[in-house]
C-alpha cells in the first residue's frame, strides 16, 4: 500500500488535502542481482538487492520495486526467496513483478513479503489476469507496468518482455483497459528514455495523468533532481521511480526530498 501522507494547506477557510508525491528506487533484477542498462540493453551488476533496498529505505524512500526483467522471457517464476531476504530488510510498501503469469504466482509473492504486484507481459498476453488479480487480492494490490516506446510517427507501442518484442496495443488504450480490469496503478515506463538520463517523457505522462483515474508511476530518463520537478509539474505524475541515480549515488533520496520541498511539491520527508 503506498504510504497515505497527507499535507493540508490552509487559504482562508479552505483546508486542501494533498497526497505527497511518491519517490521509489526501482530493483532491476537478473541473476539475483541487481543491474542496470540504457534503453533496456548493455546490462551491468551493479550491486547486492538485499544491501540496496534497505539502504534506499534507510534514507527515506517512499516505496520499492523489484522487477526480474529476466523471468517472464525465459519462462520461470520470480524467486520468492530473494523477495522474502529483501521484505525481511526493509519498512517500506514493496511491489514485486516479473513472471507473474496466474493468481498462484501473485499469491506466492504477497506470502514472502510483497506488498503489491506488477504485472507486465502475461497481462498483455491475458488482460483477464489483471481482472483476476484485481477480483481476488484487491485493487490495490495490482500495479500494471507498461513498457512503451514511441515510433516514428509519435504512437506508443506497447512491448513485452523486458522490450524484447513489440506488440499491436497502444500505451492509451491499453493504460484505460488496464484501469477498466481493476489495475490499482500504472507504472510507465519509456523505452525511449530508459537509462538515458535525458528527462522523462512528460507529455505522455501528462496525457495518461489526465485521462486516468488511478495513479501513474514515471519510469524511465531520470538524471537530475530537476527532471523529477518536471515529472511531478509538467507530467502530473503521482510517483517517480529511477535506478541508475540512486544507484550510483548520483542523486540521494534525501537530497532529492528536500529540493522538491523546497519547490513546493508535496513529499513526505523523514
Amino acid at each position: 500500500m503506498p504510504p497515505l501522507a497527507l499535507f493540508n494547506y490552509k487559504n482562508h477557510e479552505a483546508k486542501i488535502t494533498v497526497l505527497a508525491k511518491r519517490i521509489i528506487p526501482c530493483l532491476d533484477i537478473r541473476d539475483g542481482q541487481t543491474v542496470k542498462g540504457v534503453n533496456f540493453v548493455n546490462i551491468k551488476n551493479v550491486g547486492d538487492p538485499v544491501e540496496l533496498g534497505a539502504e534506499y529505505a534507510r534514507q527515506g524512500a517512499d516505496e520499492l520495486v523489484f522487477l526480474d526483467i529476466t523471468a517472464s522471457h525465459e519462462g520461470r517464476k520470480t524467486f520468492a526467496s530473494l523477495v522474502e531476504r529483501i521484505a525481511r530488510h526493509i519498512n517500506i510498501p514493496f511491489t514485486v513483478g516479473g513472471g507473474i503469469s496466474e493468481l498462484a504466482d501473485a499469491d506466492r509473492l504477497l506470502a514472502a513479503g510483497a506488498d503489491k504486484v506488477s504485472v507486465n507481459s502475461a497481462a498483455v498476453k491475458n488482460p483477464q489476469l489483471i481482472s483476476d488479480l484485481s477480483h481476488n487480492f484487491g485493487s490495490q494490490f495490482v500495479t500494471v507496468a507498461i513498457d512503451a516506446k514511441q515510433d516514428e510517427k509519435g504512437e506508443w507501442c506497447v512491448t513485452v518482455h523486458g522490450g524484447r518484442i513489440f506488440t499491436e496495443r497502444r500505451l492509451f488504450e491499453w493504460a484505460h483497459e488496464a484501469q477498466e480490469r481493476g489495475a490499482g496503478e500504472i507504472l510507465f515506463t519509456s523505452m525511449n528514455h530508459d537509462g538515458t538520463k535525458g528527462g522523462f517523457a512528460c507529455e505522455a505522462l501528462a496525457r495518461l495523468s489526465e485521462e486516468l483515474s488511478i495513479p501513474v508511476i514515471a519510469s524511465g530518463g531520470a538524471g537530475s533532481m530537476e527532471h523529477f520537478r518536471d515529472v511531478f509539474t509538467k507530467g502530473k505524475a503521482d510517483a517517480g521511480l529511477a535506478a541508475s541515480i540512486f544507484h550510483f549515488h548520483e542523486i540521494a533520496i534525501p537530497n532529492l526530498k528536500e529540493y522538491l520541498a523546497q519547490n513546493g511539491i508535496p513529499v513526505r520527508l523523514k
